[in-house]
């Protein structure tokens, strides 16, 4: 039986270097990367600057996927940095639109990789896919606006709504809460949120959820990606000060308005029910935190 072809946009990002992992044992994948290529030469992968749409649809034509699971993109959530309106427009909408047709055209499964922060921060807890969106900076616009063209474009998506990513970013990757352990094992300080709450999710756990996704063949449509434990950047700063005996001192609280040019969102918790009531399963945010920090050992 012939395995299924995954096409990965962002393979060297933080998380496309796990879908690469953990999607390569049980598909043939093809992998596109651009600055940097991570893990990406360690797999069936290409070199693409993805505006080129030219070169875009010559890997569709070669490659020729079932499913195409687009990960790249501008990330960044600050207001004011070194990205322009038009940078988050042609990397972000403009890209993933050609992509969407593209997938129209060859009759290709998308997952598209949205944010939590599309959602209105300001309407309470575990908001579910029916939420009112309201995105609070450029990057989660851009990946809302985007949204849009997969489902006008493409007649099977599924759009994965992800929250906070933790655990070890691989190669040149890395987030914010390996910044975190780190800090806390050399014994620096670290300034964390007590008034912004996420479900986090590791990274391991995301692309093994993407790898049931694509195993189950789950129905179109829109889903939440996230833990199912809601908890602020310094409640999970706590959890490592607990687990592994750091000085709990070194965890400094500060709220949103304390720090300029961070979108002013409180609270996208998410409800993963959807999810679950398909048969995906979870694991706790500990467990996650766990895997994470094993899987580093294990590489160092």
């Amino acid at each position: 039986m012939n395995k299924k072809r995954i096409l990965i946009t962002g393979g060297s990002g933080l998380l496309g270097q796990y879908l690469n992992l953990t999607l390569s044992k049980n598909f043939e994948i093809f992998s596109l990367y651009n600055k940097n290529s991570g893990n990406c030469i360690e797999y069936n992968s290409h070199r693409l600057d993805l505006k080129n749409s030219t070169e875009l649809k010559k890997v569709f034509e070669t490659f020729r996927p079932d499913y195409l699971i687009h990960s790249a993109a501008i990330t960044s959530t600050l207001i004011n940095n070194n990205y322009t309106l038009n940078d988050y427009y042609q990397n972000n909408v403009v890209v993933t639109k050609n992509i969407s047709q593209l997938c129209a055209t060859y009759n290709v499964r998308m997952i598209y990789i949205s944010t939590d922060l599309v959602y209105d921060g300001n309407r309470g807890s575990f908001l579910d896919e029916n939420s009112k969106l309201n995105p609070a900076s450029p990057y989660a616009e851009s990946k809302l606006l985007a949204e849009e063209y997969v489902k006008n474009f493409v007649d099977d998506f599924v759009i994965l709504r992800l929250s906070l990513l933790i655990g070890v970013g691989l190669n040149h990757s890395i987030c914010h809460f390996q910044i975190l352990y780190q800090n806390l094992v050399e014994q620096k300080h670290t300034k964390l949120f007590i008034d912004q709450f996420r479900t986090p999710i590791s990274l391991i756990e995301a692309s093994n959820v993407i790898n049931n996704i694509i195993e189950m063949n789950i129905p179109k449509g829109v889903y939440n990606l996230g833990g199912e434990e809601r908890v602020s950047r310094f409640e999970l700063g706590e959890i490592l000060v607990k687990k592994f005996n750091f000085d709990k001192n070194l965890l400094i609280p500060i709220k949103l308005k304390d720090v300029q040019n961070v979108p002013f969102v409180q609270d996208v918790s998410l409800n993963v029910n959807k999810l679950k009531n398909l048969g995906i399963k979870f694991s706790s945010l500990e467990e996650m935190i766990e895997s994470s920090l094993f899987f580093k050992k294990e590489r160092t």
